[in-house]
């Protein structure tokens, strides 16, 4: 069986990590629980990715999660989300993409990307780099 989320390199509207997010949602949902480790939402410190992402198209969490429980393909959602928020240009779209995609390379997230490597097991796996590498890794896709 495959992993229930989407790697966070897949997009949906041109930009990383929101799928994924919409995977965590429904699957909370639908089955009433994460994977193990996983969390949903707003964490203390503003430093999850469904915090930036949320931050990043101007929508509050909780409206998002009811929006995506109301029913909806991803670009439905992702429309609402430009509605409710703000759409972003393709500039900042590719802005944020290439700051999500590099996260924990050579940046401030650093130390915690080897912390978390070490916790999965996987502290001597020179070819992961960024948190986006991590999540393919442990889910199986890399």
């Amino acid at each position: 069986m495959a992993f229930p989320l989407r790697s966070p390199r897949d997009q949906v509207g041109g930009i990383f990590v929101f799928g994924r997010i919409l995977d965590k949602i429904r699957l909370q949902a639908r089955e009433g629980s994460l994977p193990p480790g996983y969390h949903l939402g707003l964490v203390p410190g503003g430093r999850s990715f469904d915090d930036r992402v949320c931050r990043f198209l101007g929508v509050e969490f909780a409206a998002l999660e009811a929006r995506v429980l109301a029913g909806g393909t991803d670009d439905e959602v992702l429309e609402w989300c430009f509605q409710n928020g703000r759409r972003p240009d393709a500039e900042q779209i590719e802005i944020w993409n290439g700051f999500m995609f590099k996260r924990g390379w050579r940046d401030g997230a650093s130390g915690a990307l080897v912390q978390q490597k070490a916790e999965a097991g996987l502290a001597e796996r020179e070819d992961i780099l960024t948190f986006f590498d991590l999540m393919d890794a442990e889910e199986g896709r890399g």
